[in-house]
C-alpha cells in the first residue's frame, strides 16, 4: 500500500455522522493519506416528520451516499451500519468495521415521570415514551403494557430537547451516539449532549436486544476490482478493521438478511461475545401477533449461530 492517497469520505451531516467521520478522517490522516469529508444530505434527513415504516424501502439514510460512491463522487462512505440494508450495492463492499461502540440502548427519563418502584421499568403508569422504532416500541409494550409509545424522529440533540421541554416522559436512545456525541465534545468538534434534564438507564442488551449492528461503523467503498486506485482505497481502510467487531456484526446482519427485515421490523440481535474463548451468544428477538419471542444462540461460528436462531424464532424456511 502506498501513502498519501487522497481520499473523499462521504457522510450525513448530523453533528453524529460528523463526529464518526472526523474519527475516521483523523485516522487515515495518521497513516499518511489525505481526507476530505464531503456532506450529504439523505432521504432520511430531508424528511424528519415521516415515519420509518412510510419512508420507503430499507436505506433511507444511505441511498444518496451509496449512489455518490458507486458513481466515483466520492471514496468512502462512513455509516452506522445497523442503517444499511443487509446486502450492499452491485459493485460496493464494507471494507472495515472499526472496533465497536456500545451496542446497548439508554432508557432517559425526565425526572417528573421516574418511578422505580414500578416493575420492568422505572418509569410512572402511563408515561409517554418517544421511540420510532417498531423494535423498541415491541420491547417496551412488553415490559410495561401501560405506557405509551409515541413517535420520535430527529437527530440525537434534538430528540433530546424534546424530552427536555417536555413532549415526553422518556426517550430511547443508543447508547453508542451518547458516548460519540460526548467524546466528540470532549475533542470541541461538537456541543455535549445535553442530558442534565434526565435520568439515564443503560439497559443489559440481553434483555433489550439492539437492532442488528448497533454500535458499530460500515467503512464501505468501491470493489477493487474497479482499479488500482480501487484497490488502494481498500488497502487503506482495510487497515482500520476490526476482527473482534467483525465476528458479532456478522451473526447480527446474517440473521437481519435470513429475516430480511427493515428497520420497520420489530428485530433485534446481539452478539455477546467471550474474548479469550471465541464462545458468542446470539441473542435475538421478534414481535409478531403481539408476542415478543426470544431466542439466545451459542457457538463459535458467525453464521452457523444466526441460523440457527433463525430457525428457532420458528419464521420459515430460509428467504
Amino acid at each position: 500500500m502506498s501513502l498519501g492517497i487522497d481520499i473523499r469520505l462521504g457522510t450525513r451531516g448530523s453533528a453524529l455522522a460528523m463526529v464518526q467521520a472526523q474519527d475516521i478522517k483523523r485516522r487515515l490522516e495518521s497513516s499518511g493519506h489525505q481526507v476530505e469529508i464531503v456532506v450529504m444530505n439523505t432521504i432520511g434527513d430531508q424528511d424528519k416528520t415521516s415515519t420509518f415504516a412510510t419512508l420507503g424501502p430499507p436505506g433511507v439514510f444511505v441511498r444518496e451516499i451509496e449512489s455518490a460512491l458507486g458513481a466515483g463522487d466520492i471514496d468512502l462512505a462512513v455509516h452506522c451500519y445497523k442503517d444499511l440494508p443487509s446486502v450492499s450495492p452491485e459493485g460496493l463492499v464494507i471494507a472495515a468495521i472499526p472496533g465497536r461502540e456500545d451496542a446497548r440502548e439508554v432508557l432517559l427519563v425526565a425526572n417528573s415521570a421516574l418511578d422505580r418502584i414500578q416493575p420492568g421499568l422505572p418509569l410512572k403508569p402511563g408515561a409517554v415514551v418517544g421511540t420510532s422504532a417498531a423494535r423498541r416500541q415491541a420491547y417496551l409494550n412488553s415490559k410495561r403494557p401501560d405506557l405509551v409509545c409515541r413517535e420520535l424522529r430527529g437527530n440525537v440533540p434534538t430528540r433530546l430537547a424534546k424530552l427536555a421541554r417536555g413532549d415526553y416522559d422518556a426517550i430511547v436512545l443508543a447508547a453508542a451516539g451518547i458516548n460519540r456525541l460526548a467524546e466528540g465534545a470532549e475533542r470541541g468538534e461538537n456541543d455535549a449532549p445535553d442530558v442534565s434534564s434526565a435520568v439515564c438507564i443503560t439497559i443489559d442488551a440481553a434483555d433489550f436486544v439492539p437492532a442488528p449492528s448497533q454500535g458499530a461503523l460500515a467503512l464501505q467503498v468501491r470493489e477493487a476490482t474497479g482499479g488500482p486506485r480501487d484497490q488502494a482505497i481498500f488497502d487503506a481502510i482495510r487497515t482500520l478493521h476490526d476482527q473482534s467487531a467483525e465476528r458479532g456484526v456478522l451473526a447480527e446482519r446474517e440473521l437481519l438478511r435470513l429475516i430480511q427485515a427493515g428497520c420497520e421490523a420489530p428485530f433485534g440481535a446481539w452478539t455477546d461475545a467471550a474474548p479469550d474463548s471465541g464462545a458468542m451468544t446470539l441473542h435475538a428477538i421478534f414481535a409478531e401477533g403481539g408476542i415478543l419471542r426470544r431466542v439466545a444462540v451459542k457457538g463459535t461460528d458467525s453464521l452457523d449461530i444466526a441460523r440457527r436462531a433463525f430457525a428457532e424464532l420458528g419464521l420459515g424456511g430460509e428467504k
